[in-house]
């Protein structure tokens, strides 16, 4: 077996930044169990799998495409990183020639928009509800002891807790805030978080660079740590911020050690558009 296999950084123009992606092409069916084999073989947060959906269908000329992601532990709903990493080797690796490509997922059907500036993934909106801090406060405590806490929701639809830290606190103390993940697992293992959000409220202008609210990803229930760039969190996030701060188009930072900055923009049918580069690193082909 040979596949084409590309790994993409995502969020970033820059190489070795942002979110990294292995994405493969596959030509022909693969075997159920294989996509996490290779999946646990990248040891990245995700690997993606395009696959056509006719036999009449290549990757230059169609426009629609299955797609699948996995870490190394399992099969997720949704992943924004490893979706705006496929279109990125559709569009720019194999010259796709449409300037739209709707991707089938287990979230419904996603669009990736080629544009002169980037690319434009069109996802789900997902609201946060206010939670009760008494019900979450041992995952939290845990997570990041007794730093301040100024606001607490929870995404039904997608598992993830959104937790905002006091706006007493700058970029740099989320930047630097240690973060236990290794007994999250422990703490929370009733099936209802899958992904911690921490997040922090944009500094005043007048900074080298204004962002509407930074946040960081840790997702130790599908076996990733800490997560670089998550698009799929800021289909949460958008809507979270967009309620406080009274606006529709956001420019957002995940500062990870890596790094990765994201144009949220609110589309008027509840649906949102995630704006990124992508930096393609390497090219090649698995063996197996």
């Amino acid at each position: 077996m040979k596949l084409p296999i590309f790994i993409a950084d995502a969020f970033t123009a820059k190489a070795f930044r942002g979110n990294p992606a292995a994405v493969c092409l596959l030509e022909n069916k693969l075997d159920e169990d294989m996509h996490q084999k290779i999946a646990k073989e990248m040891n990245l947060s995700e690997t993606a799998f395009i696959r056509k959906l006719h036999p009449t269908d290549n990757f230059t000329q169609s426009s629609r495409f299955g797609l699948r992601w996995f870490t190394p532990a399992c099969e997720v709903p949704l992943c924004g990183h490893a979706t705006l990493a496929s279109a990125a080797v559709l569009f720019h690796k194999i010259k796709n020639v449409n300037s739209t490509l709707t991707f089938v997922t287990l979230s419904g059907e996603l669009r990736a928009k080629r544009e002169e500036d980037g690319i434009v993934l069109d996802f789900p909106l997902y609201p946060a509800h206010p939670q009760d801090f008494h019900e979450v406060e041992d995952l939290i405590k845990t997570a990041i002891g007794d730093t301040l806490v100024q606001d607490i929701c929870y995404s039904p639809d997608t598992r993830k807790l959104l937790v905002r830290l006091s706006d007493t606190y700058n970029r740099s103390f989320l930047e630097n805030l240690k973060v236990n993940t290794q007994n999250l697992l422990q703490v929370e293992n009733t099936g209802k978080v899958k992904g911690l959000i921490l997040t922090l409220k944009g500094e005043p202008d007048g900074q080298a660079q204004v962002f509407d609210f930074y946040s960081r990803y840790f997702a130790p229930w599908l076996g990733v740590a800490e997560d670089p760039v998550t698009g799929s969190a800021h289909t949460v996030l958008g809507s979270y911020w967009s309620q406080q701060l009274g606006k529709k188009n956001m420019h957002a930072c995940q500062c990870s050690c890596r790094g990765g900055e994201l144009e949220i923009s609110l589309r008027p049918d509840g649906r949102v558009d995630i704006r990124g580069s992508v930096a393609i690193v390497l090219e090649g082909t698995l063996t197996a």
